[in-house]
């Protein structure tokens, strides 16, 4: 560890923290790390968020606290399956224990939350559906976000809140730290793998590439702009419909030619759909048609989130609907290539935003 680190990140093996630590031109970054490496030649402290004083000893605690003056907390359990046990206990607790280290250190917090935040009414639990039994389902994600965003708020320290929507791979190579939810969307429907998807065609779906939400917050925290702050396409949100049509044609061009999904609504899927062709597969097969069906769940009849992209000094421009599109259109690409390879899907561990 430098002698005078000033700047904390966990999560920094994350979709957004791998993204992030390459932008900080700076001597004095120190990665809280629970089990993956993250980049090359930054200090790394191996440490566990849900364990007292992050997973440190007294004495590497005390330093740590003597010589940080930025967090950026960025760790989180991002799984819908995770249960709420799990999920609250890094994104809850862990958001309580880093404020804890803000506190004794006088040091500020960037917090990476969500831009669904508010839509726990938008899953099936929120609007009074049934879910199954091991079904996944964002609403102790969201809730987690939601609870974790009121304590940086209350915690009487100088805080910034950077709610990024689903980030997607860098904007030039299409290429990320590891699959998210839509990733794996994406994979299906190159792979010819998703024959429904719960939501209607005009559901808007945002979209925000790693690289983008990446210089939003490395620029929030070197001219420290305090409040909350989108990381979102916002009024350039493609909907779903336009999203598949993208990943469509991008197969094609890979020599692929898949079907292209059926839209319904989340009702029809968990009332229909799910009893009579899902229930009967093998559980890793059910595990990921629950994973899709809730990721979709939080754009069904959502409206439209705002974005401050494009007022950030220092920041990445406001996107526009073809930025957007090009951004889709290398993600979809990257993922066509690997499918196309028989290259393994990117996994990772949970240390993401």
């Amino acid at each position: 560890m430098p002698d005078r680190p000033g700047l904390l990140v966990t999560g920094s093996t994350g979709v957004l923290g791998r993204a992030l630590l390459p932008l900080l031109h700076r001597p004095d970054v120190v990665a809280l790390a629970h089990r993956a490496s993250p980049e090359r030649g930054v200090a790394t402290l191996r440490g566990d968020l849900t364990r007292p004083r992050l997973g440190l000893d007294d004495g590497d605690y005390r330093r740590l606290a003597d010589r940080t003056t930025t967090i950026v907390h960025a760790a989180a359990v991002t799984d819908f399956g995770a249960g709420d046990p799990a999920t609250s206990a890094l994104n809850v607790d862990g958001t309580r224990r880093v404020l804890d280290l803000a506190a004794a250190a006088g040091a500020r917090v960037l917090y990476v939350s969500t831009a669904f935040v508010d839509r726990a009414g938008h899953t099936p639990e929120g609007r009074g559906a049934r879910t199954w039994d091991g079904a996944a389902t964002p609403t102790a994600y969201l809730t987690s976000k939601r609870r974790a965003e009121d304590l940086v708020r209350g915690s009487g320290l100088d805080w910034a809140i950077a709610r990024p929507s689903v980030v997607i791979g860098d904007s030039v190579t299409g290429e990320i730290a590891r699959y998210q939810g839509l990733h794996w969307l994406i994979r299906g429907i190159v792979r010819d793998e998703v024959p429904v998807i719960a939501g209607p065609a005009e559901s808007p779906v945002d979209v925000v590439p790693a690289d983008v939400a990446a210089r939003a917050v490395a620029a929030l925290v070197e001219g420290w702009l305090p409040g909350e702050h989108w990381l979102t396409a916002g009024p350039a949100a493609p909907t779903i419909e336009h999203l598949v049509d993208i990943v469509l044609q991008v197969a094609r061009e890979h020599g692929r030619d898949p079907s292209a999904p059926r839209f319904m609504t989340q009702e029809t899927v968990q009332r229909l759909v799910r009893p009579v062709f899902i229930e009967p597969l093998p559980a890793g097969e059910r595990r990921r048609f629950d994973d899709l069906t809730a990721m979709c769940s939080i754009f069904e009849g959502a409206p439209l989130v705002p974005t401050s992209l494009g007022t950030i000094p220092g920041g990445p421009p406001a996107p526009t609907r073809a930025s957007v599109d090009a951004a889709l259109e290398v993600t979809a690409t990257a993922i066509a290539r690997r499918v196309r390879a028989g290259r393994r899907a990117l996994r990772g561990d949970e240390a993401a935003a």
